[in-house]
């Protein structure tokens, strides 16, 4: 896992912007635009819910992705992770 620095200087390939959907809704949103990017991209999803700092990390291990972090941002979370 990488530290909040380095994430926070990551490029991204794609921003999924989720905040407003409660749960599983950014899981749904990631999942959809998991098929936009290349495999080694990187993806960074924004959510405001809770519940999803713990299911993304869960189903990047359950799909063989790669979880990278999670940054705490004024009210909602950037999550990153890897498409494998």
């Amino acid at each position: 896992m990488m530290t909040t620095e380095e994430l926070k200087t990551i490029a991204v390939d794609k921003i999924v912007d989720a905040r407003g959907t409660a749960c599983p809704g950014p899981l749904l949103e990631a999942k959809k635009s998991l098929g936009t990017i290349s495999s080694g991209q990187t993806m960074e999803i924004l959510s405001s819910d809770e519940g999803t700092k713990v299911d993304i990390p869960k189903w990047c291990m359950k799909q063989g992705h790669e979880y990278l972090g999670t940054i705490e941002e004024g009210g909602f979370f950037r999550i990153f992770m890897k498409k494998n």
